[in-house]
């Protein structure tokens, strides 16, 4: 055989093989990576595994996209990337109990149709079309679940939020969550006054709202109590004995809740501020300390009027950010979280006496030098100075959350309170009816008790963990609480996905670089432009002498004296110095930035290239030696 043909032969050969090896690749790999990222962005977590390897029957995801519409978005358009490569790993690791499709759709097509009759949100955008981007969900019995817009600042939780579907599709019954505040954002689910977390809380469990006034508890999966007004012996003994048969609750208390007076008069600080354990927390050996609690080694940088006027960033030992190293690493409530949580001036908890069979864990503690502080001072407006006057460091960290777990006695041994007679005389048959159909007092835990105990209510409120306008998450606030009721409502495997990383990583150079460029672009811009307004105002004062309509009127500098004049004239060229050193700081700003764009497009354009001939020279160089040597 010739050697052209020889070689023709093999060339085709080659690409079948390749062809064949590409098909089989992924058939037998499909799934199959390494994962280099830092936050294992591609990497399915245990509790997705588990949850799509339990899966009892095949669940169908249709991913909606507009794609020609998201790619006027960079943001749109890099998140639906993600989504995209989630979804495959889904697909890839349920073996086939998860099926995957995308629909783009257009203006008037049966995709746009499917979308909207499921209740994909129609986003306006810049154009004529709108954009779709979504996920529709559905089991075989055409449950529906959705995500009606993948919105790309909840890409921290977009795992969860996956795989919470794909849950909910298999088991449609989600948890029921009893919720008992004086907290108005804890209690306006679905309106515009609902903290973000009580919404979060909405869209994974049933939620039922308790009254302030109730006398008898929802049949519910965990109890929330979020900082709780004043409780009767009788609502105490509900909650006790709903503690003792169902063994799962929350707590949020606080010594000094500066949400709680937003809008009250002064003298209510103590009845609205303060919410405690009571009776229950005596039972337990588990008490909330009276004082507040300032914490200098883990104070955030907060914006205060400064002396004199104006706003000024200092850090405040009263909002208190804890790191997510520093929490315990053994509970699934706080082992996963990736984020700060901040407080507002947090109460500590106290266990000098633990009642036996129960185990006190902390979750989350102070630095190591916290100090206590006046509750009703730092409930309200106390500065960083206030605070440090009062400092009085303590020698060991304290317990800001817990878990209390283990066997309860009730804390009403003597059997239930008399019934709240009701203000209204005509409920009082109906209240005696609902206290007659109560089960029977018990004594003992029926259930091994779960429960969590946070002491602190700011925690809660936007304020503390969400920007503004964006409904961007800055801090693991609303995921410590939904970690806490996922792992009471027996799905503790979810909680370990609520805080993912971010694909989008921050250039840490660029950001510093630009940080350390607006420091000194701002100072040198406040400096000039307050220079500039100082002799503007008094080049405007001569000239407005200057301007005299008498016999001098036809010369604009005639009824000036002679030092005036000089003065106007040195205002002139001070003014168009100043003007010049404003352009130039204005094209300094990026000096250095665009400095190392240039120098990673010179890297990235002729980087490859020059190793490429390097290489080809090292080749070259080796060759003729080996002929060189033959010779």
């Amino acid at each position: 055989m010739k050697a052209r043909r020889y070689l023709v032969l093999m060339t085709l050969l080659a690409g079948i093989v390749l062809l064949a090896g590409n098909i089989a690749a992924q058939k037998l790999l499909a799934g199959a990576r390494l994962d280099f990222t830092e936050g294992k962005l591609y990497t399915l977590s245990d509790a997705t595994r588990v949850t799509l390897r339990d899966l009892a029957e095949p669940v169908d995801i249709t991913y909606v996209y507009s794609r020609r519409v998201g790619q006027e978005y960079p943001a749109i358009q890099a998140h639906a990337a993600r989504v995209r490569e989630l979804l495959a790993a889904y697909a890839a690791a349920s073996g086939g109990n998860v099926r995957v499709r995308e629909i783009d759709p257009k203006p008037f097509s049966e995709a746009e149709d499917e979308a909207l009759a499921a209740g994909i949100s129609a986003i306006p955008a810049a154009g004529n079309d709108p954009l779709y981007f979504g996920i529709i969900g559905r089991n075989t019995i055409d449950d529906l679940r959705l995500i009606p817009f993948l919105a790309p600042e909840r890409e921290t939780t977009l795992e969860y939020d996956l795989t919470r579907m794909i849950a909910r599709l298999d088991n449609p019954e989600p948890p029921k969550v009893g919720i008992l505040s004086s907290l108005a954002g804890m209690k306006a689910l679905g309106g515009e006054s609902g903290y973000t977390v009580l919404q979060d809380i909405g869209r994974s469990f049933t939620v039922e709202q308790i009254p302030e006034d109730f006398r008898s508890l929802p049949d519910a999966d965990v109890l929330l109590v979020a900082h709780p007004g004043v409780l009767t012996a009788r609502q105490e003994w509900l909650i006790d004995q709903f503690i003792l048969r169902e063994g799962r609750a929350i707590f949020v208390v606080d010594p000094a809740a500066k949400t709680a007076l937003s809008g009250s008069f002064f003298s209510a600080t103590d009845s609205l501020a303060r919410s405690s354990l009571g009776r229950l927390g005596g039972a337990w050996g588990v008490e909330l300390a009276p004082q507040a609690v300032a914490d200098a080694a883990n104070a955030l940088t907060v914006p205060v009027e400064a002396f004199g006027g104006g706003i000024e960033e200092l850090a405040h030992p009263l909002f208190v950010g804890v790191p997510a190293e520093t929490m315990s690493q053994d509970d699934p409530i706080t082992a996963d979280l990736m984020r700060v949580v901040n407080f507002g001036a947090p109460g500590a908890l106290l266990a000098p006496a633990v009642s036996a069979g129960l185990t006190f864990a902390p979750l989350i503690t102070t630095g190591p030098s916290p100090s206590y502080i006046d509750p009703a001072r730092a409930a309200r407006d106390m500065g960083p100075d206030e605070v440090l006057q009062s400092y009085m460091t303590e020698p060991e960290p304290l317990v800001i959350a817990a878990r209390l777990t283990g066997n309860l006695a009730s804390a009403f041994p003597a059997g239930a309170p008399a019934m709240d007679e009701p203000a209204d005389d005509s409920e009082i048959e109906a209240a005696r009816a609902e206290a007659a159909a109560l089960p029977g007092h018990v004594s003992a835990s029926q259930t091994p008790a779960e429960i969590v105990i946070i002491a602190d209510a700011d925690f809660l409120a936007d304020d503390f963990y969400v920007v503004p306008g964006s409904g961007l998450v800055v801090a693991d606030n609303g995921a410590l609480l939904l970690n806490a009721l996922d792992a009471l409502a027996g799905r503790g495997e979810l909680s370990r996905l609520r805080s993912r990383a971010a694909s989008l990583r921050p250039m840490d150079r660029i950001e510093t670089m630009r940080e350390r460029a607006e420091a000194q672009y701002f100072r040198q811009q406040s400096t000039l432009e307050a220079r500039l307004s100082t002799a503007q105002a008094r080049l405007a004062e001569l000239q407005s002498v200057a301007s005299g309509e008498g016999f001098f009127a036809g010369d604009p500098e005639a009824e000036l004296t002679p030092d005036e004049r000089a003065e106007l004239s040195a205002l002139r060229e001070d003014i168009l110095t100043i003007r010049a050193g404003l352009r130039d700081i204005e094209r300094d700003y990026r000096r250095e930035i665009d400095a190392l764009e240039a120098t990673l497009k010179a890297i990235n354009i002729w980087g490859g290239p020059l190793l490429v001939m390097l290489a080809g020279v090292l080749v070259w160089r080796r060759q003729a030696r080996k002929q060189q040597a033959v010779t």
